[in-house]
């Protein structure tokens, strides 16, 4: 056994604690590092799995053309495995399309020589996956000198998203050049505003409506559409606008074109972009405004004006308009409706009132009414009520949803129509039995109408007449009857100038059995011609023997007339010697005459005085008739003329104990004319007038005139004359009868109108039985 000295024993025993102490500090080193180790892992672990988990592969790429990359590169590539080398990747069957190997290629070839960055989109071959490559030069970490380090990024759906965006961006670009376009088209101002409220943005109209020169010098010199009103300006209507973040409209005046007008300013937010606006001219607006107001009182003053009744609901179905008539006619009363009752209720009052047709069920009928609102077109009934009147109701929806009905009394039209109808058969049944022949012609020739008596006439069949043929058929056919065939020209003519000149023609026609017609053609209203024919055979006969008879009585008349006329110059003669003796024995040329013979002598000379008068007054009355009667003209004082017949009655008046009065204004005055016959017509009427008064009686002899004519009125209060009479007065004929008779057989009256007729004048009576008679003699001054 070896033993160790002191000294060795402290030696060892120094250096195994030194052992001890570096084992202790090597095993607490091994386990800090061991941690540290650990750290590392787990860090490094983290960092793997963070870029397993980034959206890009990473890829180093050696100086030699070694890769290294991380696994999913294979799977975007196609690929069971990475590629090794640079080359692999590249190659006609990397995975690429060749286009981008090849580019890609280029790339790194290029970073790796002159060391700058790139970013190339790759494809992979027959794939739609989009890769986006980005390179630069690695770290000297990483590879050394000439290494070149990959990003590749999945860029397939971010593509897309581009795409997707790009195309976004270009419609919004169209949509936004579209709207540029349409803001500068718009014929109304448009502009915008940005955020601090300065005009940006300008069209046309509003350049032109400022009268600017173009839409750059206008929002250089920030020319104003409209000047402010009541204190606000538009910049401070901009603002309320973009304070309040909702649009404003307000109504300002503008003057446009050098006109003012009223425009409609809107003032719309946008945000930060700022304030658009717009500008709407309303004065023609306003005008149409005014003027649909004026055209819908007007209607409501018609529609109130009409005799039909009308109503009208608005989309609601609540009546807002009602006329009388249509209160008058469903008996409903203004307090009805007053409150403005819906559609459905005003057919409940007019059911109340009776007024609408029975229906089993009513409530049906109202529900299809009611679907009136929603018709398109409009719908028309008829309506029975039970008083017997007949309504015609015409529904018409109105555009604003509402409903106008319009109630027609049909009640009188209906039975109108069916007089008329009763009017028609009977016209038809008189129009057949009419004694006339009757046909009538279209405008075209063709014969429409005809009556028995008309086939009959013209031995036409009634096969041939339903054909309705024309006028030169009709002819051609028939002409055979005629006396004188050619007058079948005459017929055609007629009824052409009725039909197409619209001419009426009438004439005759002979028969060959004999018979005469009078025919004509007579234009119609309606376009067609009537054409009648009469049988005028027995009437033309008739008219001859009536013609052969006056020409009788002509002759008779001439043949007394010149009797009458030789009978008074032939009377004279011997009533002149019985006069001259009777004169000469009044004068004692044949002895002294007894008392007694001389009475003799004077009533042979009255009684010759008068029958010379007579025979005078029989020639004149003739001469008269005949138109012959002598007239001088000259001018006549009237006065005078008539002062001279009441002195030469005024002993026969005085005789008889009758007053004659004499009245004659100085407006009598002169007329031109014979101043015997005026005194002759002036005897006669007093004459009569003594012969008919009694004892007591007056008879007034008055004249008066104005400017043109001349009157001499006989007037007495004497017994008159019945009315059924006073013709007779002045009928020569009536005057002879009543002499035969017993009575008084003057020729006073009848010539004294014959005289005063001569001058142009006239001659009136005016009598009354018991009242007097008044006779009026007018005389023209010319």
């Amino acid at each position: 056994m070896m033993t160790l000295s002191p000294l060795a024993a402290i030696i060892l025993g120094v250096v195994l604690a030194g052992w001890l102490a570096a084992a202790v500090w090597a095993i607490a080193s091994g386990q800090r590092m061991r941690r540290e180790g650990m750290q590392a892992q787990g860090k490094f672990d983290r960092l793997a799995t963070l870029l397993a988990s980034a959206p890009a592969a990473p890829v180093i790429i050696h100086p030699d053309g070694r890769m290294e990359a991380a696994d999913r590169l294979a799977k975007w590539l196609g690929k069971p495995r990475v590629p090794n080398f640079v080359s692999e990747l590249t190659a006609a069957d990397g995975g690429l399309e060749p286009e981008d190997a090849a580019a890609l290629a280029g790339e790194i070839a290029s970073a790796q020589r002159a060391g700058k960055s790139f970013s190339v989109p790759v494809r992979g071959t027959g794939s739609s996956r989009l890769l986006l490559v980005r390179g630069a030069p690695a770290a000297p970490e990483l590879a050394s000198s000439g290494g070149v380090v990959l990003w590749i990024f999945d860029a397939t759906d971010s593509q897309a998203e581009i795409r997707s965006l790009q195309s976004k961006v270009g419609q919004l670009s169209d949509a936004l050049e579209a709207l540029a376009g349409l803001v500068e088209a718009a014929p109304f101002p448009m502009w915008h505003r940005t955020p601090d409220l300065r005009l940006s943005l300008v069209n046309s109209a509003y350049v032109h409506a400022v009268d600017g020169g173009s839409a750059h010098d206008v929002i250089a010199q920030g020319i104003e559409l409209v000047e402010p009103v009541g204190g606000l300006s538009p910049q401070s209507a901009a603002a309320e606008a973009v304070a309040q973040d909702e649009p404003i409209a307000r109504m300002v005046p503008a003057t446009i074109d050098g006109e003012r007008r009223t425009m409609r300013v809107v003032d719309v937010p946008l945000g930060v972009a700022g304030v658009a606006g717009y500008a709407m001219d309303q004065h023609e607006l306003e005008q149409a405004r005014v003027e649909h107001r004026r055209l819908e009182a007007a209607q409501r003053d018609l529609l109130d004006r009409l005799s039909a009744g009308v109503a009208r609901f608005g989309p609601d179905r609540a009546l807002r308009f009602w006329n009388q008539p249509f209160i008058s006619l469903f008996a409903l009363r203004q307090e009805q409706l007053a409150d403005s009752p819906l559609f459905e209720r005003v057919l409940d009052q007019m059911r109340d009132a009776r007024r609408i047709p029975e229906h089993r069920d009513f409530p049906a009928w109202r529900a299809e009414r009611r679907d009136w609102f929603l018709s398109p077109d409009p719908r028309e009934e008829n309506w029975l009520l039970q008083d017997g009147t007949h309504l015609r109701v015409y529904a018409q929806p109105l555009p604003d949803g509402g409903l106008l009905l319009i109630f027609e009394d049909r009640t009188e039209q209906v039975q109108l129509s069916s007089a008329r109808d009763t009017l028609l058969r009977v016209r038809t049944a008189t129009f057949d039995n009419l004694f006339e022949s009757i046909g009538v012609f279209s405008s075209d020739g063709r014969l429409q109408m005809w009556n028995s008596r008309f086939r009959s006439i013209w031995g036409a069949t009634e096969e041939m007449l339903a054909k309705h043929p024309r006028i030169d058929d009709l002819m051609r056919d028939v002409q055979a009857r005629l006396a004188k065939p050619q007058q079948a020209n005459l017929v055609r003519e007629l009824v052409r100038a009725a039909t197409i000149e619209r001419k009426q023609r009438a004439g005759h026609v002979g028969f060959a059995d004999g018979r005469i017609f009078e025919f004509a053609a007579i234009p119609l209203p309606d376009g067609n011609a009537l054409f009648t024919m009469l049988d005028v055979t027995d009437s033309r006969r008739v008219e001859q023997v009536l013609r052969d008879r006056n020409e009788a009585l002509e002759q008779a008349d001439q043949v007394k007339t010149a009797f009458v006329t030789n009978m008074s110059y032939e009377l004279r003669t011997p009533l002149t010697t019985i006069a001259g003796f009777a004169e000469m024995m009044s004068a004692g040329y044949a002895g002294e005459l007894s008392p007694s013979a001389k009475d003799y002598v004077d009533g042979i000379l009255q009684s010759t005085g008068r029958l010379a008068m007579l025979i005078d007054n029989v020639l004149d009355l003739t001469q008269g008739e005949a138109g012959t009667l002598p007239i001088d003209r000259a001018p006549v004082d009237l006065a005078a003329v008539a002062r001279e017949s009441a002195n030469r009655l005024s002993a026969d008046a005085k005789a008889k104990g009758i007053d004659l009065a004499v009245s004659l204004e100085n407006s009598l005055g002169v007329v031109q004319g014979d101043a015997r016959r005026i005194g002759q017509a002036i005897d006669h009427l007093l004459d009569n007038a003594l012969a008919h008064c009694g004892k007591g009686a007056r008879v007034l002899l008055h004249g008066d005139g104005g400017a043109d004519k001349a009157r001499i009125v006989i007037s007495d209060n004497g017994p008159g004359i019945p009315t059924a009479q006073q013709d007779a007065i002045f009928d020569p004929t009536a005057r002879a009868g009543q002499a035969r008779a017993g009575g008084r057989a003057g020729i006073g009256l009848p010539l004294a109108r014959q005289l005063a007729q001569a001058h142009g004048g006239t001659l009136q009576l005016v009598s009354e039985a018991g009242q007097g008679t008044m006779i009026v003699i007018e005389l023209p001054r010319g």
